[in-house]
């Protein structure tokens, strides 16, 4: 019998299989442990993304004990967790808040970022002690977004250590109360220290503005335009956060499908135009963010099942981005697919604000690793998945590589 538990060491190793016998045997499920629904296929997943009049982001609205658990957790997880963020806010809140944050990710600002993120690239291959021998995640995924959004975002350059472990001890915490309380009081003390920070960093900007995302915030929100200073920190840190750890994932999930699949390596090096649909399928394949969750507005009918005001809907992205209706032979890992319309980055209001940038930082990595490592080979056993279920990420990627170039 299918079922969907969060202590499944599957859900680690291998959600898929766990996410095709739900599809198979029960595409709409009621977990009882969670008290939760679970959403499986693609068409029911986008109907609940899209429709936020019936399904909320707003998860104070939840009934049940896990979730009231959780937001437990959250009110006492420093000003990340009290202050609203676009991610738990419904239109109009919403519309109010991601209007201003939209600033940062207009298509002329991400294309006139590619020539830095091109350098950056550069620059990372270039220092590495031995061109021939590398860990994918940590010297390469892990600093290029970072330095790419601290840049956006303002922060100095001998700041951005500080902050990407800042942002792994956040992220680490998600998923609770399934993590260690030792995680839980690391992501609430680093979410604490980021916001004392920016708090000092905004006071800086305030009297010396620079041209970059938060100086814009600040003048955004002395203008009138209502973001007030708690509301201007947690966006910060969200968009510090999202911005460079779902980016970090995407480059190490991304090359180990190549390296499982290394005849869709070889295609891209002998067509490079392929890159934008293979990042695509990378975000298909093994996508970082494997759920998200909704909150039931009132009580509704839902595919023949009762939904009740205050119920949890799980809506598993993972397995909606490997759903046969969609997406033909959807096993199989195909640089060249098209259409894709993956759901990796979300969908409805909450589409994934940093998309474009994500979107060009891996193409322009892997353009670049395609050139520097002509035969790259996994160094490693079995893939180091972590222990959280709703972050798929790679903890470390060892490669070797004939013939690299400097």
């Amino acid at each position: 019998m299918a079922d969907f538990n969060p202590l499944d060491p599957r859900l680690r190793s291998d959600p898929y299989s766990i996410y095709r016998e739900l599809r198979e045997e029960a595409p709409v499920y009621w977990q009882a442990l969670m008290q939760a629904w679970v959403l499986t296929t693609y068409q029911d997943n986008l109907d609940v993304l899209r429709d936020h009049a019936n399904f909320s982001s707003e998860r104070t609205r939840a009934k049940n004990a896990l979730v009231q658990q959780l937001e437990s957790y959250r009110l006492s997880s420093g000003l990340l967790g009290t202050t609203p963020t676009m991610l738990s806010l419904d239109p109009p809140a919403h519309t109010r808040m991601r209007s201003l944050a939209n600033k940062a990710f207009t298509p002329r600002v991400v294309e006139r970022s590619r020539p830095h993120i091109q350098e950056i690239a550069e620059e990372l291959l270039d220092e590495l002690p031995r061109p021939d021998a590398l860990d994918v995640v940590s010297d390469l995924a892990v600093p290029l977004p970072m330095i790419v959004i601290a840049g956006v975002l303002g922060v100095p350059v001998s700041d951005r250590e500080r902050f990407k472990a800042w942002s792994t001890d956040i992220t680490a915490g998600l998923g609770s109360p399934f993590q260690p309380q030792s995680v839980l009081d690391r992501a609430r003390d680093s979410s604490n220290a980021i916001a004392d920070y920016f708090r000092d960093l905004i006071a800086r900007r305030r009297s010396e503005p620079r041209d970059d995302l938060l100086s814009g915030l600040i003048a955004a929100e002395e203008q009138g335009d209502l973001l007030f200073e708690d509301e201007l920190i947690a966006t910060c840190i969200l968009l510090l956060i999202a911005g460079n750890e779902t980016t970090t994932h995407l480059i190490g999930n991304g090359m180990l499908s190549l390296l499982r699949n290394p005849d869709q390596w070889r295609r891209l090096q002998a067509d490079p135009s392929l890159v934008e649909s293979a990042v695509d399928e990378m975000l298909r394949y093994e996508g970082s963010v494997q759920m998200t969750s909704r909150i039931v507005d009132h009580d509704l009918e839902f595919r023949g099942q009762r939904f009740e005001e205050g119920q949890v809907v799980l809506v598993l992205l993972g397995a909606a981005n490997r759903d046969p209706a969609q997406f033909p032979d959807p096993e199989r890992f195909d640089v060249a697919r098209r259409p894709n319309r993956h759901l990796a980055f979300g969908q409805g209001v909450h589409y994934c604000l940093g998309a474009p940038l994500a979107l060009a930082e891996a193409q322009i990595m892997f353009q670049t690793l395609l050139r520097r490592l002509p035969q790259p080979e996994a160094a490693f056993d079995e893939p180091d998945w972590g222990q959280n279920f709703v972050l798929r990420a790679l903890k470390s990627l060892p490669i070797t590589s004939i013939g690299s170039v400097k």
